[in-house]
């Protein structure tokens, strides 16, 4: 079973910085691995910073949309092929410990993929969603829905 943690960018960043192994010390590794799911911001062109598969980072899939619950001027709309994108990424990474999603703030977005993730089988979320973006928990289920 895939644990899946929601995180804020800071703490994610924090996360993967407590599980980074310098190259020859794998010896010295925690255990365990993950995998990423990294939503950053379109209107600063993300964080400044991706992160990237490692010793114990199996994958990563990073996505550009805003949190925005329809068209606004200037932002990006979660889109049905980013959420084809979250499935099959999560169809790849079932045999990894933990799944940690991010946004800037680990709410809205990040909160919406993490609970809809969740409900998979073969995830599981000690967390409760709350305050999630309605319209991208919404687009994930319908765009699973389809494909199922």
């Amino acid at each position: 079973m895939t644990k899946v943690i929601v995180r804020s960018v800071f703490d994610a960043f924090e996360y993967v910085m407590d599980r980074y192994v310098p190259f020859g010390l794998e010896e010295f590794a925690p255990e365990g691995t993950y995998a990423v799911i990294s939503i950053q911001d379109t209107h600063t062109e993300g964080f400044g910073f991706r992160f990237c598969e490692s010793y114990a980072c199996k994958a990563v899939l990073t996505l550009y949309f805003d949190d925005i619950i329809r068209e606004v001027d200037g932002c990006v709309l979660f889109q049905k092929e980013q959420a084809e994108e979250i499935i099959r990424f999560t169809e790849k990474i079932k045999d990894i410990d933990t799944l940690l999603i991010h946004c800037y703030a680990g709410m809205s977005r990040s909160q919406a993929v993490g609970k809809f993730i969740s409900e998979l089988p073969g995830f599981e979320s000690e967390e409760e969603s709350i305050g999630y973006n309605e319209y991208v928990y919404d687009l994930l289920k319908k765009t699973y829905e389809k494909a199922a």
